[in-house]
């Protein structure tokens, strides 16, 4: 038996899920069981996209893998539709290993366990659904189940002004699913008729491969205007932003993790798969708007980050900053620059997940998050500080971390691509959001565990053996996407390369 033949991604989907109904029908279960539970269905979630990862066909014409269709609402032809390629893969292996971190990052959560492992374990299957759904409506669906499990998270285990942080981040989301969902159905009423014979109209895949342009479809620039809005407040791209940093600073640390690790990427991804891939024409009109705005969150991100005074804030404004570089290399569409966007999403998602989870440590360990109140932690927490000065320094992109290597990659593509006119302008001011990034990382390591040490940390404790393995683990996947990059791009690029010829 083929390893296909055992529906290998709907295995990955459903397996956190599966653990979620299994944690929900146990009766008066301890702790220690229901970590065990998430942990053994989260890993092996994982293990089965490494497995995936690792037998995927990287020669040019592979195509889609993996392939599960089905007939499910045969009246308006919609498929269970599921499959992997160059673009989804990458974040179906992210959001799998950081669903397992992030259980053990949540090891020591006793208030209602039941419930919080649960809604963590919905929260990595609706997203992993987000990734490998290739029909539209499928794709919609598991992007509205993410925004139950989400709210609950924040609004029950989060910190802070937790419930006006949860509504804030329902209300921009369900605003984004609201434009995306009219651009699904004007695009199914008006590709409809142009799709051969027995295609559907939901089908991203039939969607893309149909040629779809302005002059023969009325109201198509209308359908990627909707989507993209969709896309650009989940990313999220300046003006969209702003429930980002309220749902960091108030969101438990390993809800923190998912969202920058992988929630974020479903805006990247959504713009990949759809906006340019369905809409190549019209993206390739766009572009110059769109990357103004990626230049504007580069440096406005990278700015307000400067003025943080909580820790977690800091690293929640960084994203809106590093979110620019993936918006930057998108709509440069450039073969490499889509390459190097995808790679940024990547590594952003294992550096920003360790630099929460490395905040998370930090208040546990010394009960405040406020950086002027810190000071001299190196002293009691060696490797708390080794880990954390890691993850500074690969998002400040230093050579060997992935960071480097996706913001090389990225910037290298936009600046060569031929797509957009005056693009390399743009790219050499975005660089300059580097030089901020550089700045305010070394402030704040410097500020957080150098300075004069002060009385109230003497006891402070260092990561105990489970704090070391989870963040450990997310080191060592930094380092080796930063020394050996091809472990991802001869995959990614297979999936890029097919949506840059679309681009004319």
């Amino acid at each position: 038996m083929e390893f296909a033949d055992i529906r290998p991604l709907s295995l990955i989907i459903f397996l956190p899920a599966l653990g979620a109904i299994i944690i929900a029908l146990l009766r008066r279960p301890d702790v220690r069981t229901i970590r065990w539970i998430a942990a053994g269905f989260t890993f092996a979630s994982f293990v089965l996209a490494a497995i995936a990862y690792g037998l995927f066909d990287r020669s040019a014409d592979a195509g889609i893998q993996f392939v599960e269709k089905y007939s499910w609402i045969s009246q308006i032809n919609v498929h269970y539709y599921l499959g992997a390629d160059g673009l989804n893969l990458p974040m179906v292996l992210l959001t799998s290993f950081l669903g397992f971190i992030a259980v053990l990052i949540s090891w020591k959560v006793t208030l209602r366990p039941k419930e919080y492992f649960a809604y963590l374990l919905i929260l990595e299957t609706s997203i992993l659904g987000v990734f490998l759904s290739l029909d539209f409506l499928l794709f919609f669906l598991f992007w509205e189940i993410e925004l139950i499990p989400m709210y609950f998270l924040i609004s029950r285990w989060g910190y802070g002004r937790k419930d006006y942080s949860a509504m804030k981040y329902l209300i921009y989301t369900i605003f984004g699913s609201a434009m995306m969902l009219a651009g699904i159905l004007l695009l199914y009423f008006k590709a409809s008729p142009v799709l051969p014979a027995g295609a559907s109209a939901f089908d991203m895949i039939a969607l893309r491969d149909a040629g779809l342009n302005a002059d023969l479809i009325p109201f198509l620039s209308v359908a990627f205007a909707l989507l993209l809005v969709g896309f650009a407040v989940k990313l999220p791209v300046v003006p969209f932003h702003t429930w980002l940093p309220d749902a960091h600073t108030d969101a438990p640390t390993a809800v923190s993790v998912m969202l920058a690790g992988s929630l974020l990427k479903m805006g990247g991804y959504g713009m990949i798969r759809a906006c340019v891939s369905i809409f190549p024409g019209v993206a390739k009109d766009f572009a110059p708007v769109i990357i103004v705005f990626a230049v504007i969150g580069v440096l406005y991100g990278a700015a307000i980050t400067l003025r943080q005074t909580d820790l977690k804030r800091l690293i929640a404004y960084s994203s809106v900053s590093h979110m620019g570089y993936v918006l930057l290399g998108i709509f440069a569409l450039g073969h490499l620059s889509l390459t190097g966007a995808t790679l940024q999403m990547f590594a952003h998602g294992i550096i920003t997940g360790l630099l929460f989870a490395m905040c998370g440590l930090v208040y546990e360990k010394v009960h405040t998050r406020h950086i002027p109140s810190l000071g001299g932690l190196a002293r009691n927490m060696p490797v708390i500080v080794v880990v954390f000065t890691v993850a500074g320094l690969a998002s400040l992109g230093l050579p060997g971390t992935a960071g480097f290597a996706a913001e090389f990659l990225t910037f290298l593509g936009a600046f060569r691509s031929t797509a957009v006119e005056g693009i390399r302008i743009y790219t050499i001011v975005g660089l300059l959001g580097v030089v901020l990034t550089a700045g305010y990382i070394l402030w704040m390591i410097e500020k957080v565990f150098y300075r004069e040490p002060k009385a109230e940390y003497e006891h402070a404790k260092d990561a105990d053996l489970v704090e070391k393995l989870s963040t450990f683990s997310l080191v060592v996947a930094i380092m080796v996407v930063g020394i050996y990059p091809r472990v991802l791009t001869d995959v990614i690029s297979v999936g890029t390369d097919t949506v840059a010829r679309l681009v004319p």
